[in-house]
């Protein structure tokens, strides 16, 4: 057999049988993975004038980094001294944080942090204006 006689193209066999072992391989492993979620009770109903219903208090945190719990200025470390007088009184009750779009978000950590440590599970998030 001479030269002129012989094949002189690539098999490609071998490199599709590698690419059809890597689709599927891909295939497979993309059944198994799964994406982490969080899941978010959105309220069902309108929100009172007010911006706060009776079950929760409101902790309003300003653009300028005050801090107001129930319409008072405090300091964000009296927080969860706050929170833990109101959780005394009244158990069921949740918090509402309020904080406007220019708020520190450092700050907005800190108070979820403190409400924690004070007891209550129950936060609701809201923007303001």
């Amino acid at each position: 057999m001479s030269e002129s006689e012989g094949s002189h193209g690539i098999d490609l066999a071998p490199m599709l049988d590698f690419v059809l072992n890597l689709l599927i391989f891909f295939i497979i492993t993309a059944v198994f993975v799964k994406e982490s979620g969080l899941l978010v009770n959105r309220p069902g109903g309108a929100v009172t004038a007010g911006g706060n219903d009776a079950s929760s208090v409101s902790l309003q945190i300003l653009a300028s980094g005050e801090v107001l719990f129930e319409d008072r200025v405090i300091d964000i470390r009296a927080i969860r001294a706050n929170v833990e007088r109101i959780h005394a009184v009244s158990p069921t009750k949740g918090v509402m944080i309020i904080a406007e779009r220019e708020a520190p978000s450092g700050y907005v950590v800190q108070a979820i942090d403190q409400i924690h440590l004070g007891g209550v599970y129950n936060i609701t998030f809201a923007t303001g204006q």
